[in-house]
C-alpha cells in the first residue's frame, strides 16, 4: 500500500483553479435554446480548451448540431482499471431574470458563495472532476486512466449520455463517479423514469349540442383515477425505499385538439406521465398495467393510445462496492466526517451508463441537493474545493486497489 499513501501525500488540487473554472462555464449560458441561438456548444469549447492546457487530447463529439460531448482518456501508464468522471454541460432555463437577485450568469462570489444558473447543476461539478482528475496525473504513474466526460443534454433526453455509448466509449468502464450535486452525500441508488404519452381519440362537436360528439376528456379523466388506484397498489407493493421513497405515477401535461376552444368539444387530447420508479419495480410488468388501464379506460366510441417517450431504470449498488468505498474514505479524509449514505430522487446521465453499458454508478458531487433548477442557484466555494479533494482521492483509491486485484 506505500504506493497509495505515496499517491494520496501527494494529490494537491489548484484551488483558485477550481474557482475560476466554475466562473467560466457559469458565465456562458449553455441553455439549449436553438431559437436564440444558445446550445451546449460554447461550453464544450471552453471545456476542451481546458483539458488541452493540461496536455490532454480531447475527443469532440458531435451529438446534434451545436451539441457537441466532450471526452479525454488519462492514461495512468501502469495496468489497472478504468474509472470514469462524467457531468453534464447544459443547463436548465434561468427563468424569469427578475426574480433573480444576480445575473444568472454572472459567477459572482460573495459570503462564500459561487452564484448562477449551473453553479451547483452542475458546472462546478464539471470545474471539480477535471481539475481533480489533472490532480490525479500529476502524482504521476498510476494504475488504469481516468475517463472525463462532458456531456450535452442531460436536460433533456440525455442525448449526450446515449451517444457517449453508442460510440463506444463506455467499454471497459469499471465503475462511475457522476458528479452531481448532492449535498455531501454518497447516492448509492437513483430513481428510474418513464415518461409515457396517452392520446384519446373521440369526435370533435359544439359545446351546445355534445350528443353530437365523443368527448375525449372524460374518458382521460377515468384514466386519470385509474393511474391513481394503480400508484397506490404500486406502492404497497414496492414499499418505501430507504434512500428512495415511494414510487409515484404522476400526470404533469394535459392538452386538447388543436381546435380546441371553450365552446368546442375536441376530437382528441392527450396526457402525459412523469412515472419515477424504484429498484424493485420491473418497468416491462408497470408498462403492461398501464397499457391494460389505457384499454380499460377507453370506450366504444373514444379510444385511447400510449406511447413510451423514455426508459429509464432505477440503478442501485452496495454500499460496500469499491468505488462506493473509495469515495467514502476520501470524503472522510477530507472532511474529517462520514458521508451519509443517500439517492438521486430523480435521474442522472448515470442512468444511461447503468442501462446501456452496465456500468456501475455512483453519485457525490458538489452543491446543495434540492437548490437545482432554482432562482439564485449557488454553490458553496468550500463545497466545491473540498469535492474536488474528494474526486481525487477517490479516484487515486479506486485505481489502486482495483489495480493490485488485478497484478
Amino acid at each position: 500500500m506505500n504506493a497509495l499513501t505515496d499517491a494520496i501525500e501527494s494529490l494537491t488540487i489548484d484551488e483558485a483553479q477550481v474557482i475560476d473554472l466554475t466562473q467560466r462555464l457559469v458565465r456562458i449560458p449553455s441553455v439549449f435554446r436553438p431559437e436564440d441561438g444558445l446550445s451546449e456548444a460554447p461550453v464544450a469549447e471552453l471545456v476542451a480548451e481546458q483539458m488541452r492546457t493540461f496536455g490532454w487530447e480531447p475527443k469532440i463529439d458531435e451529438v446534434a448540431p451545436g451539441r457537441p460531448n466532450v471526452v479525454s482518456v488519462i492514461e495512468g501508464g501502469l495496468p489497472g482499471p478504468t474509472l470514469l468522471f462524467e457531468g453534464h454541460t447544459d443547463v436548465v432555463t434561468e427563468g424569469d431574470r427578475s426574480k433573480w437577485t444576480r445575473d444568472p450568469f454572472g459567477g459572482e462570489v460573495e459570503g462564500g458563495r459561487l452564484y448562477g444558473r449551473g453553479s451547483a447543476d452542475m458546472k462546478g461539478g464539471v470545474a471539480a472532476m477535471i481539475c481533480a482528475a489533472q490532480a490525479v496525473r500529476r502524482t504521476g504513474p498510476f494504475p488504469g486512466r481516468i475517463i472525463v466526460a462532458a456531456l450535452v443534454d442531460e436536460e433533456g433526453l440525455m442525448l449526450g449520455a446515449k451517444h457517449f455509448v453508442a460510440r463506444g466509449h463506455a467499454e471497459g468502464i469499471d465503475a462511475a463517479i457522476i458528479c452531481e450535486p448532492e449535498g455531501g452525500e454518497v447516492c448509492v441508488a437513483q430513481k428510474g423514469a418513464i415518461r409515457v404519452r396517452v392520446e384519446a381519440v373521440g369526435r370533435m362537436a359544439h359545446g351546445a349540442m355534445p350528443e353530437h360528439g365523443a368527448n375525449p376528456v372524460p374518458v382521460l379523466a377515468s384514466f386519470v383515477k385509474r393511474v391513481g388506484e394503480l400508484q397506490l397498489d404500486l406502492q404497497q407493493t414496492a414499499g418505501s425505499h430507504p434512500h428512495l421513497g415511494l414510487p409515484y405515477i404522476t400526470p404533469t401535461v394535459f392538452r386538447g385538439g388543436e381546435l380546441a376552444q371553450l365552446n368546442v368539444i375536441p376530437g382528441r387530447a392527450e396526457l402525459a406521465l412523469d412515472i419515477r420508479t424504484v429498484p424493485a419495480i420491473d418497468h416491462s410488468k408497470l408498462l403492461a398495467s398501464i397499457e391494460d388501464e389505457v384499454e380499460a379506460a377507453s370506450t366504444g366510441e373514444v379510444r385511447l393510445s400510449m406511447e413510451i417517450i423514455d426508459d429509464r431504470p432505477a440503478s442501485e449498488i452496495p454500499e460496500d462496492a469499491p468505488v462506493v468505498q473509495a469515495l467514502v474514505e476520501a470524503h472522510e479524509e477530507v472532511t474529517g466526517q462520514a458521508p451519509s449514505f443517500g439517492g438521486v430522487p430523480g435521474t442522472t446521465d448515470g442512468t444511461i451508463l447503468w442501462r446501456d453499458a452496465q456500468i456501475p454508478i455512483v453519485v457525490y458531487g458538489p452543491g446543495g441537493k434540492w437548490i437545482a433548477h432554482q432562482v439564485d442557484e449557488f454553490v458553496e466555494v468550500s463545497d466545491l474545493i473540498e469535492s474536488a479533494k474528494v474526486f481525487a482521492g477517490a479516484a487515486i483509491r479506486f485505481l489502486h486497489w482495483e489495480g493490485e486485484k488485478r497484478q
